[in-house]
């Protein structure tokens, strides 16, 4: 029998909120989650997005699914299988595609933005202060212990995800095969999620009870979430697929990616840096699968190489601030066209040359991000009741979670090691710590907080503020946060 839910919690489910009644007024989307309470929860999203695709994916998991039960295990997977094969952070990516699903546009567009917005901040003053002092490490200091709670979430997340997903040794295989592709050999993220949904259509027809583990809409456990219920109901017209919503969308979002690089073609030539940055950068968003280390070797050795914007070693200390402030890693981005700005400001302020290069980097990167969503997710939406698109992304689904597990690994290694290569010889890769370069406090706190919350149930904020604080008196009292 599916949950109830006013049930009580089970231990993979430590609070529920009932995002569904049966009284009550629905609003304009069909449910009754208020926009101000989505923006709420968006804010409090963004503010915990560290941690890479892997900690974001699994902070969005545990307060969408599992506390606020806005959105059901299976149509979160949908989703994020989605978000897996665009180019981009799929994490934002994801938020944006919930966000819509509850308040349409406007609700991606919030979702989205606010996924963006502290990082954009933070990295901007991180990079205004870096301009002029060369140094980040306190700021660095600040994050360190967040980021040894939110690997623990991490953990959770993955482990929780596999218990729904691997229901049997197909899908085991599956999630073996894609952590081994992808750790092992650098296979691309589209190619072994793209191999997977294949595999889960030639599987239908050999044993389709096995390869039907993702439900379609008439699922009974999602019956008491918000989202699924709307759209169960008829009542999600936003969310319908029509060649004018199509037009409509296309006909915004393209003028709004490439108006500012016509404007910039006309006004300051091909050759200007500010010209170089916005071209460059949206080159990269159509490239950028499978996240920002996907790309950051192209990335660093263009912007270092090719046309000068930074120094080798400040190409690592720029992703050093994105891996330790909230947000998508792509957002190294940001520092990269601040820098190159900085340096060829031409006749403003290297700051206000900065600044604004940051803003255009950023833009660039992004706009396309909410085009894909806005354009494809009706789409995607309709397929969801299609028996073959079920084994196809039950099949996916089975590798997203070996995806997981490389990104958890390696998050994990970069928490625990302040100092971690990556080795190649006979076509195979792995990742080779230096063991002297260990953070003892951090894998400390990571253990602590992984017990807190697996053994003891402890929230998610509780242990990211008291994972905070200690990473904070850790830093005042021996001088220094552990090596990045």
């Amino acid at each position: 029998m599916p949950e109830s839910p006013r049930s009580t919690p089970s231990p993979d489910r430590p609070r529920q909120d009932t995002a569904v009644s049966s009284d009550g007024n629905l609003n304009e989307f069909g449910h009754q989650i208020s926009f101000g309470e989505a923006v709420r929860v968006w804010l409090r999203i963004a503010i915990l997005s560290f941690g890479g695709p892997a900690g974001q994916i699994a902070v969005m998991h545990r307060i969408l699914v599992d506390e606020k039960r806005w959105v059901s295990e299976s149509r979160f997977l949908h989703a994020l299988n989605y978000c897996m094969v665009l180019p981009g952070p799929e994490a934002q990516q994801l938020a944006t595609y919930i966000g819509w699903l509850l308040h349409g546009v406007k609700g991606g567009l919030v979702a989205g933005g606010l996924f963006v917005l502290p990082g954009f901040l933070s990295i901007l003053v991180l990079s205004v202060l870096y301009a002029g002092f060369q140094d980040a490490t306190l700021v660095q200091a600040l994050f360190f212990g967040i980021k040894a709670a939110v690997l623990a979430i991490v953990i959770q997340a993955v482990i929780r995800i596999g218990k729904r997903a691997l229901k049997n040794a197909y899908m085991y295989t599956l999630a073996t095969t894609a952590f081994i592709a992808i750790f092992f050999f650098a296979v691309p993220f589209p190619i072994v999620i793209l191999t997977a949904a294949f595999i889960g259509l030639l599987g239908r027809y050999v044993h389709p009870e096995r390869f039907t583990i993702i439900k379609g809409h008439d699922a009974p456990e999602e019956a008491d979430h918000a989202i699924d219920t709307m759209i169960d109901s008829g009542e999600a017209n936003h969310t319908k697929a029509t060649s004018n919503r199509a037009f409509k969308v296309l006909a915004v979002w393209l003028p709004l990616w490439f108006a500012p690089l016509i404007v910039l073609l006309m006004t300051l030539g091909y050759d200007d840096v500010f010209t170089q940055i916005g071209l460059f950068f949206s080159k990269l968003a159509v490239v950028t699968f499978g996240g920002a280390y996907s790309v950051l070797a192209y990335m660093a050795q263009e912007a270092v190489q090719n046309y000068g914007w930074l120094a080798p070693g400040e190409m690592l200390d720029g992703l050093g601030m994105a891996e330790t402030t909230p947000g998508p890693l792509i957002q190294v981005v940001q520092f990269v066209g601040f820098m190159g700005a900085f340096r060829d400001a031409g006749l403003l302020d290297p700051f206000t040359a900065g600044i604004l290069a940051s803003l255009l980097a950023t833009w660039v990167t992004f706009i396309p991000c909410f085009l894909w969503i806005f354009l494809g997710a009706p789409y995607v939406e309709t397929l969801r009741g299609n028996q073959a698109v079920s084994a196809a992304l039950s099949a996916v689904t089975a590798a997203v979670v070996g995806v997981m597990l490389n990104l958890a690994i390696w998050f994990a290694v970069h928490v625990a090691f302040g100092e971690v290569n990556t080795v190649r010889s006979f076509g195979i890769q792995w990742l080779l710590p230096t063991w002297h370069s260990i953070q003892i406090a951090s894998v400390v706190l990571a253990l602590g907080a992984f017990i807190a919350m697996l053994r003891f149930k402890v929230g998610m904020l509780p242990v990211i503020f008291v994972s905070a604080l200690l990473g904070i008196i850790y830093y005042l009292l021996f001088g220094g946060a552990p090596a990045s």
